[in-house]
């Protein structure tokens, strides 16, 4: 059961990105969107749950939720850039990263030394799934060289941010609740949802306001489905901290990939050659080995 509720978020999350490419806006509009759809959801939690909001629970939301804005604004930026289909499996393989050293140095969840091989291993097959899924097939581009590489180093930069942005805001909740009980976990991650809600609102508020853009118009309202969507997955990937890790319930969480990556280029039109989708395959398949190495890891 355990399992099920850590997969829910890669379904949920795996979707994001096709759905707000349909749904169009700029990347700080499709931001925003998802960030009142979160806001909603928070309060439909709130309002179910009703979990007591001590002042420490809205601080860290808070934090956790401005973390996630950079982390979502920039990825829709690098979206733009270079693709979903290039941009999520890199993206997915950096945060993994990040949250498995977390996950290790923060908060100590590697304790043997064959958690600590087979762990290594799997970020090291992670990573490697990630970097096939960039490759391009240099033979075949429609782009010129200067439009490639203007595009490639904002993807870059959006991705490096995105990635900082992502990481920060599982750990600051993970944080937060190093020595509670599984309960008392659950039932301060449910508190948090509403204040990180906010956060997330503030957050993407700030971009669209440095970025002189107009958001009140139907792309912002429309990527409202997206943040109930993300809503759903945020709570069960937190849920599952407690049971599964820091390392473990973000990699599975990760899974999505496969529903993005593919996705963009059947559902969205990305355009790939013969080499390129080897690539993205091979790629995508070395990523879910990592997660599955992972997971097995936790019952060592």
């Amino acid at each position: 059961m355990i399992i099920l509720m850590a997969v829910i978020p890669a379904i949920a999350w795996g979707s994001i990105g096709l759905i707000s490419g349909k749904l169009g806006g700029t990347a700080n509009q499709q931001t925003v969107g998802m960030t009142w759809g979160a806001l909603i959801f928070g309060i439909a939690v709130y309002g179910i749950y009703q979990p007591e909001m001590s002042g420490k629970a809205w601080i860290i939301g808070i934090i956790s939720g401005l973390f996630w804005s950079l982390g979502q604004n920039q990825q829709f930026h690098a979206m733009k850039a270079i693709g979903i289909s290039k941009t999520v499996p890199v993206s997915t393989g950096l945060q993994l990263a990040g949250n498995a050293l977390a996950g290790v140095i923060l908060f100590g969840e590697w304790k043997t030394t064959r958690m600590v091989v087979i762990g290594t291993i799997a970020m090291i097959v992670i990573i490697a799934g990630a970097a096939l899924t960039s490759l391009k097939d240099k033979k075949n581009s429609a782009l010129s060289d200067s439009d490639k590489d203007e595009n490639t180093a904002a993807g870059v930069r959006a991705i490096i941010l995105s990635t900082i942005g992502y990481v920060g805001y599982t750990i600051v909740v993970h944080y937060a609740t190093v020595g509670m009980t599984t309960e008392e976990s659950r039932a301060f991650t449910t508190a948090t949802i509403l204040p990180q809600a906010v956060g997330m609102v503030i957050g993407a508020g700030f971009f669209a306001l440095i970025a002189h853009e107009v958001i009140m118009n139907s792309s912002t309202f429309k990527n409202i489905l997206t943040g109930l969507i993300w809503g759903t997955g945020n709570i069960f990937m937190f849920l599952s901290i407690p049971k599964l890790g820091q390392a473990v319930s973000f990699s599975f969480s990760q899974m999505g990939i496969v529903i993005s990556t593919f996705g963009s280029i059947y559902l969205l039109g990305e355009k790939k050659t013969n080499r390129e989708m080897v690539y993205v395959t091979l790629g995508s398949i070395f990523v879910i080995l990592g997660v599955i190495m992972l997971g097995i890891m936790k019952t060592l």
